[in-house]
């Protein structure tokens, strides 16, 4: 597996560690909170790699390419 595929699987089930959003899905985090955290408090670290690209899979309207790698294949 590439990375990059790798680095998507990751973001699919990655979870919001702290605060208020604490156990929800990054990729499920509200648009308003992730742009936030873009212009503020962006974390360092994977969390941090994790959140851009959230945001720029959010700005592009890709999040459910991201979701769908969730959900079990039938």
């Amino acid at each position: 597996m590439n990375p990059q595929h790798k680095a998507l699987l990751d973001l699919a089930h990655a979870q919001m560690p702290y605060g208020k959003y604490k156990g929800r899905y990054l990729i499920d985090l509200p648009e308003y909170y992730v742009v936030w955290l873009q212009n503020n408090r962006l974390p360092s670290g994977t969390l941090g790699t994790q959140l851009r690209l959230v945001h720029e899979l959010k700005v592009n309207g890709l999040e459910d390419l991201v979701r769908r790698l969730r959900t079990p294949s039938r």
